[in-house]
């Protein structure tokens, strides 16, 4: 792998990809009239199809873009500076996940709605990035096999699982924290099974780190991707069909009738291959650039569309009411629109930061003069009160 590709910029492309896949579908899903929601329609089950392919895309590249970058220094473990750099990365995505459904007016009432302890994609990819650091720090002194090996048995744990763990209510923990295991309260996303795509996508970085200054990296993975990946898609669920009838067992029957996860896996893998494939025409400087600014365009999305902060947003007026055309349209505009945003955001982020430190500042500073005016006041009306009544002395 030359110097050039080891920037992997077909992996900032999918990511691009993803993210402008998310706000089409978010859009189109949340505001699009339910009457229109014709299943028999292939347009509409086409649109569905790719729509139900973005997150675990977005998972798995997201946690091959973290592990690829934590694994390729001299360093490992604690001495590792991309593991503060994670725990720093994961943290502020939890906080920021937590921040985009708070509600100021309610907060100025005394009130935290419930929507706010709702588990969203942030959450789950913020507490993913922090399993992943658990992970390579609690097998820096085994083995090199041992990583990959334990992050690839844990996505088949939980996909094997699921029928299993998603009746489980979690009702003997807090919502707050119940709400990362269960969507019994509302979550979008859970930790479980999603962190499965971000430790599958982990795993895959480990191979390409493993192999990059292999010749035929790319002449093997694009086809074995493929490969594997289709026969996930075509016949994994055949395979835990014939698994259940051969050993009686209900768990490889619940998971044929309800195979979605291996199945998205397959699609991951072919959405691999196919930009492995047109790696080279996938160097535009904006759509890098998008890939490479997920966080900001997701911010941008969420408070535009669902209204953060003031509840005011595209999804409160138009919520389930759109016509395909209208929904399709504004759809591309809202692509437009956000991630226009978000990339001039990104360009003037330094500007914009230290504009926001120093208006903090200045208000802190009227802050302590209007809080020491308003006590010398209220000072001086006391005394004055206690003299008043022959409390005090002139």
């Amino acid at each position: 792998m030359d110097k050039k590709t080891k920037r992997l910029y077909f992996i900032d492309a999918m990511r691009a990809w993803a993210i402008l896949m998310m706000l089409q579908g978010h859009f189109i899903d949340g505001l699009l009239d339910p009457m229109f929601r014709d299943t028999s329609n292939v347009a509409f089950n086409i649109w569905k199809y790719f729509r139900g392919i973005t997150a675990p895309v977005f998972f798995t590249v997201s946690g091959f873009i973290f592990t690829f970058l934590l694994i390729k220094g001299d360093k490992t473990g604690l001495q590792n500076p991309r593991v503060k750099k994670g725990v720093k990365r994961g943290l502020e995505l939890l906080f920021i996940g937590y921040l985009l459904r708070m509600n100021l007016f309610g907060l100025l009432q005394g009130k935290i709605y419930d929507s706010f302890y709702l588990v969203d994609v942030l959450h789950c990819i913020g507490l993913s990035l922090l399993g992943i650091i658990g992970i390579y720090l609690l097998t820096q002194n085994r083995k090199k096999f041992v990583f990959p090996t334990v992050l690839l048995g844990i996505t088949l744990t939980l996909f094997l699982f699921e029928p299993t763990y998603k009746t489980w209510g979690f009702s003997f923990l807090p919502d707050a924290f119940a709400n990362y295991l269960t969507k019994n309260n509302g979550s979008v996303f859970t930790i479980i099974p999603w962190f499965g795509y971000a430790v599958f996508g982990s795993f895959l970085s480990i191979i390409f780190t493993k192999f990059k200054d292999f010749k035929y990296l790319y002449f093997v993975t694009i086809p074995l991707f493929a490969a594997v990946g289709m026969a996930l898609v075509s016949y994994s669920s055949k395979l835990f069909l014939l698994l259940s009838q051969t050993t009686g067992l209900q768990l490889f029957a619940d998971i044929y009738f309800n195979n979605y996860l291996f199945i998205r896996l397959g699609n991951v893998l072919v959405v691999f291959s196919i930009f492995m494939l047109i790696r080279g025409i996938l160097k535009n400087s904006t759509l890098l650039k998008i890939g490479q600014s997920t966080l900001s365009v997701y911010i941008v999305h969420f408070i535009i569309l669902y209204g953060s902060f003031t509840g005011v947003g595209l999804y409160r007026f138009f919520h389930h009411s759109l016509t395909p055309a209208v929904a399709i349209s504004g759809a591309l505009c809202f692509m437009v629109i956000c991630t226009f945003t978000a990339l001039r955001y990104e360009d003037n982020k330094e500007v914009i930061r230290l504009k926001i430190a120093t208006s903090v500042r200045f208000a802190l500073v009227k802050g302590e003069v209007l809080a020491t005016s308003g006590f010398q006041t209220a000072k001086t009306l006391f005394f004055r009160l206690l003299r008043r009544v022959g409390l005090a002395k002139n």
